[in-house]
C-alpha cells in the first residue's frame, strides 16, 4: 500500500493537501508546521476517532483537539494504491459525529470498494488493528519510539514461534484463569468461596445462637412465675394496708365533723353578742377610730403645749415692745427713724454745701473790694502822688469796695450759720459722726423689728393654738357619733376607747372563728374527698411486719423486675421465631459445605492450571521470536555502527540491548535516550517486517530527534533501503536530515 495525496480539513489544516512519492519521503515543516496533525490524520483516517474518549487533566480528547481552527467541519480525503488499484477514502462529519460518515471508492469511478468499512478500513488497508499499528508503523505526535505490550501485538510475535500460529495470548489466558480464581476468591473476604465460608459461619452461629436463646427463654420463664407468686403476696399485703389507712381515714373524718360543729357553735355565741347594741362597723373604720381616738390625745398635749408657747410668746412680745422705745425716735418705727434721719443727713449736707459757697463768695468779695481800693489808690497816686484823701473824689469805686465788703461780711456770717446748722443734727443725736448715727439707727431699727417679729409669733402660736382646740372639738363629736352607733353607752374618751377596743376584739374573734369555721369545713370536705365515711366495718386486720413504704417499695422493685423479665422473654421469644425454622437451618449447613467443597476442589484446580501455565511460558518465553530478536538486533548493529548486535524482548516489550563481548544484555533503563530509541526504532522496524505482511506507509514524526549526526546517518541510509520495498513518510522539523539525505536518490522532498 502506497499513499499518494492526503486533503485535510483538521486541526489547524484548513483544505491543505499533501502529495506523497514512493519510498522515502522527507517531509520538512518548522514547529507548529502542522507535522504531528497530518500524522494524526493519516491515523484517522484508518482507524476513525474514538468518541467515547474524554479530555482529562493535561489531556485533549482527539475529538476535541483536532477540530478545524477554521470552523469548517471536520473531513479528509486520501487517496493511496492498494491491491494495484488507487482507493479514495473519505470521511466527514455524521450529525454532531466527527468522522461519523465514511466512504471508500476506486479513484474516478465512484465504486465503491467492496467489504471496505470504517470499522474495519484501518485493519484491511494495513492488516493490523489499532494496537499494532500505533507499536509498529506509526510513530507520531512528538516522536516517542517507546513500545508497550498489547494482547494484539504479543499473538502476532508468539505467532513467529515454530508452529507460526496461535490464537490466544498467554496474557490472555492467565487474565481469564485470575478471573475464575477471583470469582471464588480474590482474598479472604471477596469470592465465592469466602462468601460461602462467611455464610456457613452464620448458619453455624444462628444454630448456636438458637440453642442459647432456647435456654435463656427457659430461665426466663422460671424467674417469670416466681416473680409473679412474689407479686400477688405483696399486693395483698398492700391491701391489708388500704384497709387500715381507710379506717384511720373513717375516724378522721368523724373527729373532723366534731370540730366543725364546735365551730359553728361559737360563730353563733359570737355573732349574737355582736348584734346586742347594733352592727360593728368594719374593721378598718375600727382601726380609723382608734387612731383618731390616738390623734385627739396628741392633740390636748399639743394644746397644752400651744397655750404655754403662747404665753412666753406673750411676754417676748412686751420686753421687745419696751426694748423699741427710744427718745430720739419716739412713735416712730424703723423704717420711718432711718427716713427722718437720712433727710436730716440730706439738710445738713447742703447747709454744709451752702458754708462753702457762702465762704467762698465772701472772701472772692472782699478780695475784689481790696483790688478796687488798691486800684483806686493807684490811679490817686498817678494823678497826683499819693493821697489818701483823694479816694473821696470818685464816689463810684468807693462805693463799690463798700458794696463789696459788705457782701464778703454777709457771705461770710452766713456760711458760719450753715455749718453750724450741719453739725447741729450729730447734737440731736448726741453723736460725733456719721457713723455713730448709722449705727444709731440700725440699733433702732434692729429692736423694731426684734417687736415685730414677736408680735408675729405670738400671733402665730395663738392662731396654731386656735386650731388644734377647733380640729380637738371636731375630732371628739365625729368619734362619739361613731362609737354611738354601737356603744351609745360611751360618753367620754375613756368609754370610746374601751368600746373600740371591745368591738375590734369582738371582731378579731368573729373572724377567726369564721376562718376555723372554713377550715374545719374544708378539712372535711378534703377527708371527704380522700373517701372519708362516717362509717366503717368491723372486719379483723392485722398490720404487716413490713411498713406501707416498705410495702410499696418492694412491690414497685418486684414489678418492675416481672415487665424487665416479661419484655426479655418476649424479645427472645421473638429473636427465636426470627431466627428461622431449625429443620431448615440445619439443611442450609449441609447445602454450604457441600458447596464450599465443590468450589474449593474448583480453586484447587484453577491454582494448578494457573501454575503449569506459568511454567509453560516460563519455558515458551525462553524461545520468545527469536526471530523478532534476531532482526531488531540486526537493525541495532545498523543503527549504531556495530556497537551494539542483539537485541531481547521480554513478553512486556522490555528491552535490552548487548555489545559484543558482553556476557548479559544491558536493559534500556540503562541506555541513553538516544541509544534507547535507537533500540525501539529497530523493534518497530523488525515488526513491520515481521508481523505487518502488507507493508503498510511508515510514518515518522521527529523520530529521530535524539540522534547524533553520525546515527542519523546510518538511520537514514537504513530507511532509504527499506523505502525501496515499503513507502516511508518521515517528518522533520530540522535540517539535518534533508542534509543527509542530499546526495540520495529515489527520495521526494516535501516543505510545509
Amino acid at each position: 500500500m502506497k499513499i499518494k495525496s492526503m486533503t485535510a480539513t483538521f486541526g489547524k489544516l484548513d483544505r491543505a493537501r499533501l502529495e506523497l512519492g514512493a519510498g522515502l519521503n522527507l517531509i520538512q515543516a518548522p514547529n507548529e508546521g502542522g507535522k504531528s496533525t497530518w500524522a494524526a490524520f493519516w491515523k484517522a483516517m484508518l482507524y476513525g476517532i474514538d468518541t467515547r474518549d474524554r479530555d482529562r487533566k493535561g489531556y485533549l480528547a482527539d475529538k476535541n483537539r483536532y477540530q478545524p481552527w477554521s470552523g469548517a467541519p471536520m473531513e479528509g480525503e486520501v487517496t493511496l494504491e492498494f491491491q494495484d488499484r488507487d482507493i479514495t477514502i473519505r470521511r466527514g462529519p455524521r450529525g454532531n459525529t466527527p468522522f461519523g460518515a465514511f466512504s471508500a471508492v476506486y479513484t474516478g469511478t465512484e465504486e465503491p470498494v467492496p467489504g471496505l468499512t470504517a470499522d474495519n478500513c484501518g485493519q484491511l488497508l494495513t492488516g493490523v488493528g489499532r494496537e499494532v499499528f500505533e507499536r509498529s508503523a506509526f510513530i507520531g505526535s512528538g516522536g516517542s519510539l517507546t513500545v508497550t505490550a498489547a494482547p494484539e501485538l504479543e499473538k502476532r510475535i508468539a505467532a513467529l514461534v515454530s508452529s507460526g500460529e496461535e490464537d490466544v495470548s498467554f496474557s490472555q489466558t492467565e487474565a481469564r484463569l485470575k478471573e475464575w480464581l477471583n470469582r471464588r476468591k480474590v482474598n479472604r473476604s471477596v469470592g465465592l468461596i469466602p462468601k460461602l465460608e462467611e455464610e456457613l459461619a452464620q448458619v453455624r452461629e444462628a444454630l448456636e445462637r438458637q440453642d442459647a436463646v432456647s435456654d435463656r427463654i427457659a430461665r426466663l420463664e422460671e424467674e417469670r412465675t416466681a416473680l409473679e407468686r412474689e407479686r400477688d403476696e405483696l399486693a395483698s399485703e398492700q391491701f391489708i394496708h388500704r384497709r387500715l389507712a381507710q379506717r384511720e381515714l373513717n375516724r378522721r373524718y368523724a373527729q373532723a365533723g366534731e370540730e366543725l360543729n364546735a365551730a359553728r357553735a361559737q360563730l353563733t355565741a359570737l355573732e349574737g353578742e355582736s348584734a346586742k347594741y347594733g352592727a360593728i362597723p368594719d374593721r378598718e373604720l375600727l382601726k380609723k377610730a382608734q387612731g383618731e381616738l390616738q390623734y385627739l390625745k396628741v392633740l390636748d398635749e399639743e394644746i397644752k403645749q400651744g397655750e404655754a408657747a403662747l404665753k412666753e410668746a406673750d411676754e417676748a412680745y412686751v420686753q421687745a415692745q419696751i426694748a423699741a422705745q427710744d427718745q430720739h425716735f419716739t412713735g416712730l418705727s424703723g423704717e420711718e427713724a432711718a427716713e427722718q434721719v437720712a433727710r436730716q443727713l440730706r439738710a445738713a449736707e447742703q447747709s454744709r454745701t451752702q458754708a462753702a459757697t457762702w465762704k467762698r463768695r465772701g472772701w472772692l468779695s472782699l478780695a475784689f473790694a481790696a483790688a478796687i481800693l488798691l486800684f483806686t489808690q493807684y490811679i490817686f497816686a498817678a494823678w497826683g502822688g499819693w493821697r489818701p484823701a483823694a479816694w473821696w473824689f470818685s464816689p463810684g469805686l468807693p462805693l463799690l469796695a463798700v458794696a463789696l465788703f459788705l457782701l464778703a461780711v454777709y457771705s461770710l456770717v452766713r456760711s458760719k450759720k450753715a455749718i453750724q446748722a450741719g453739725q447741729a443734727v450729730f447734737a440731736r443725736y448726741q453723736v460725733q459722726s456719721q457713723e455713730e448715727l448709722d449705727a444709731l439707727v440700725r440699733d433702732y431699727r434692729a429692736r423694731c423689728d426684734a417687736a415685730a417679729e414677736a408680735a408675729q409669733q405670738s400671733k402665730a402660736v395663738r392662731g396654731t393654738l386656735n386650731d388644734r382646740k377647733a380640729r380637738r372639738d371636731n375630732s371628739r363629736a365625729d368619734l362619739l357619733r361613731f362609737v354611738h352607733t354601737f356603744a351609745p353607752q360611751a360618753t367620754d374618751l375613756f368609754g370610746c376607747s374601751a368600746a373600740l377596743s371591745r368591738a375590734l376584739n369582738l371582731d378579731h374573734d368573729l373572724a377567726l372563728a369564721r376562718d376555723r369555721v372554713e377550715e374545719r369545713r374544708r378539712r372535711r370536705e378534703d377527708l371527704a374527698a380522700q373517701g372519708g365515711r362516717d362509717y366503717d366495718t368491723l372486719e379483723m386486720l392485722y398490720p404487716p411486719k413490713r411498713s406501707p413504704q416498705e410495702t410499696e417499695k418492694a412491690l414497685a422493685a418486684v414489678s418492675a423486675r416481672l415487665d424487665q423479665t416479661v419484655q426479655a422473654l418476649n424479645q427472645a421469644l421473638g429473636r427465636r421465631k426470627a431466627m428461622g425454622d431449625p429443620a431448615a437451618l440445619s439443611a442450609r449447613q449441609e447445602a454450604l459445605e457441600t458447596e464450599l467443597a465443590r468450589r474449593r476442589q474448583e480453586y484447587d484446580a484453577l491454582v494448578l492450571a494457573m501454575d503449569t501455565l506459568k511454567q509453560a511460558n516460563a519455558r515458551l518465553q525462553e524461545r520468545f521470536s527469536p526471530e523478532l530478536n534476531k532482526l531488531a538486533g540486526a537493525y541495532m548493529a545498523r543503527l549504531t555502527g556495530d556497537r551494539y548486535a542483539a537485541v531481547t524482548l521480554t513478553r512486556e516489550l522490555e528491552g535490552a540491548a548487548a555489545r559484543p563481548g558482553d556476557v548479559l544484555p544491558r536493559s534500556v533503563l540503562y541506555l541513553s535516550r538516544g541509544t534507547a530509541d535507537q533500540l525501539y526504532l529497530a523493534v518497530r522496524l523488525a515488526v513491520c517486517r515481521l508481523c505487518l505482511p502488507d507493508k503498510p506507509p511508515i510514518l515518522l514524526d521527529d523520530a529521530l530527534a535524539a540522534f547524533d549526526d553520525q546515527r542519523l546517518t546510518l538511520a537514514l541510509e537504513l530507511l532509504a533501503e527499506l523505502a525501496r520495498e515499503q513507502q516511508i513518510l518521515l517528518f522533520t522539523c530540522q535540517r539535518r536530515e534533508g542534509q543527509a539525505l542530499e546526495q540520495a536518490q529515489n527520495v521526494t522532498r516535501l516543505t510545509l
